[in-house]
């Protein structure tokens, strides 16, 4: 736990809270706080900060806190992912929200097993945690919206523009020949939608259904890869590729 994640229902007053829970026990047991010790916050969805330990008593931590002025920004990435087995969107949860999400669109697919609809796991009450985990790990404090769609066809067709308006839109298939850097690189500071299909991939019709509206194919190379190591693999390129688009290029200011 590299950050001790708050929310409003934890402030005592505007600048003091007292934590019982597990991360009372992380602090004590783990970090082995003691009063006048800093350690790194956030506010859920709101800002960064530091909390100053003020007491240590019987398993409760009491933190005097203070907030930078605002909140980071939003992950500029989102995922359409197509619904993996329970016990792999299991694990993906806290991926997804370390790996920096702004947004998780979860399918069907022709390859998706019905019954993954059915599991706890994509409720609210079980995925909730799981994405504070991952904002915990990564230093984040914005969790990813998140959003379940029961019907491919009426998402991309009905929903999709809602969902996701203006910006880049790529969908991973081992047929792609083009890379996620080549695409962003000409659509530099804009905002990505990458579409991950399911562990037998996407079929013809859906893709021909991305492809229309608006998503650009691209690839790892010819390897199929598990749902889990495709999303790792694919939002780090992704994000690293939008951070080297964002650095001036030199060479073209040379030549000026």
């Amino acid at each position: 736990m590299n950050l001790i994640l708050l929310d409003e229902h934890d402030r005592l007053d505007a600048s003091c809270v007292t934590l019982t829970d597990a991360r009372a026990a992380h602090l004590v047991d783990v970090l082995r706080v003691t009063p006048g010790q800093t350690v790194r916050l956030g506010l859920l969805d709101g800002p960064l900060g530091v909390g100053t330990v003020e007491a240590v008593d019987d398993g409760r931590v009491t933190l005097r806190c203070v907030f930078e002025p605002s909140a980071p920004p939003r992950p500029g990435v989102d995922v359409l992912l197509a619904l993996p087995r329970p016990k792999v969107i299991r694990r993906l949860w806290a991926q997804l929200a370390a790996l920096g999400v702004g947004q998780i669109i979860l399918t069907n697919a022709e390859r998706v097993e019905r019954h993954y609809f059915d599991t706890h796991l994509i409720t609210e009450a079980t995925y909730r945690p799981l994405l504070i985990e991952g904002l915990q790990q990564a230093r984040d404090t914005r969790p990813p919206r998140v959003s379940i769609h029961r019907q491919f066809r009426i998402l991309v067709e009905d929903h999709l523009d809602r969902l996701f308006g203006d910006g880049v839109r790529l969908v991973a298939d081992p047929s792609g020949t083009s890379s996620i850097g080549s695409v962003l690189t000409q659509r530099r500071g804009e905002r990505v939608l990458l579409a991950i299909g399911p562990e037998g991939g996407w079929n013809g019709f859906e893709l021909s259904l991305l492809a229309a509206h608006g998503f650009t194919l691209v690839g790892l190379g010819p390897r199929t890869l598990r749902v889990d190591t495709a999303c790792t693999a694919l939002l780090a390129i992704t994000h690293a590729s939008l951070t080297s688009s964002q650095v001036p290029d030199r060479s073209s200011r040379a030549s000026e």
